[in-house]
């Protein structure tokens, strides 16, 4: 099953190295949207730092949201997806490898370039550590849940909008606490801690449940 793993994950990121636009316009449109929102609210440093952390989460996850819908559209269009239905091995392995894949391609990328963004809203030091540590935490999150609406839709007319209504209120906690995360830190490191154990909590429980989901999903669409 491992192996199978491997091969779903190499096999996603390859295709989708040959289709970079699609994994550069998620990239591009978080560091558009958190880098205009300052211009639009003026230089003053204690506002820029209040409203820094909910502004760099909300475009994390509407970033995240840009490439769900066509996370099993092309699988489903061209018949791999009945394909890896068939194969022994559980669909909440292949499941798993490609929503693995949606994350280094769309998640991973904005947790490097996160410090970035925050240097524009006057966080430093440690606040930046606890951002880059709540993306990294909080955007898997976000890619395994979005892949349950993604498979629900699968395949509907308007599936991007419906999408959007299924995934969005289960990534309020997300948010919530991982902009909560940035915000204590630059008041006290000593509070982070709470904020960071229920992002890990809200980890586990989608690593456990969202395959399983999704592969539900994925067959009740297909059928």
């Amino acid at each position: 099953m491992f192996r199978t793993f491997l091969v779903i994950l190499r096999r996603d990121i390859t295709l989708a190295m040959r289709r970079r636009t699609d994994v550069l316009t998620t990239l591009f449109f978080f560091v558009i949207v958190a880098s205009l929102f300052p211009l639009g609210v003026g230089s003053e440093k204690e506002m820029l730092r209040f409203l820094g952390p909910g502004v760099v989460w909300v475009a994390a996850l509407l970033a995240s949201m840009l490439a769900l819908e066509r996370l099993f559209a092309s699988d489903h269009a061209d018949g791999t997806l009945e394909q890896m239905m068939l194969t022994p091995q559980p669909l909440s392995v292949l499941v798993l490898g490609k929503i693995c894949a949606h994350w280094l391609l769309t998640g991973l990328p904005l947790v490097l370039v996160a410090p970035l963004i925050g240097l524009q809203y006057h966080l430093d030091g440690m606040p930046l550590v606890v951002m880059m540590l709540a993306l990294l935490i909080g955007t898997p999150v976000l890619s395994l849940i979005g892949a349950i609406g993604a498979a629900l839709t699968l395949g509907l007319r308007g599936g991007g909008i419906l999408l959007s209504l299924l995934v969005l209120p289960l990534y309020i906690p997300v948010l919530v606490y991982g902009s909560g995360a940035v915000a204590v830190s630059t008041i006290d490191l000593a509070d982070v801690q709470p904020f960071m154990a229920l992002l890990g909590a809200f980890l586990v429980l989608a690593l456990a449940f969202s395959p399983l989901a999704t592969a539900a999903a994925l067959r009740i669409s297909v059928e």
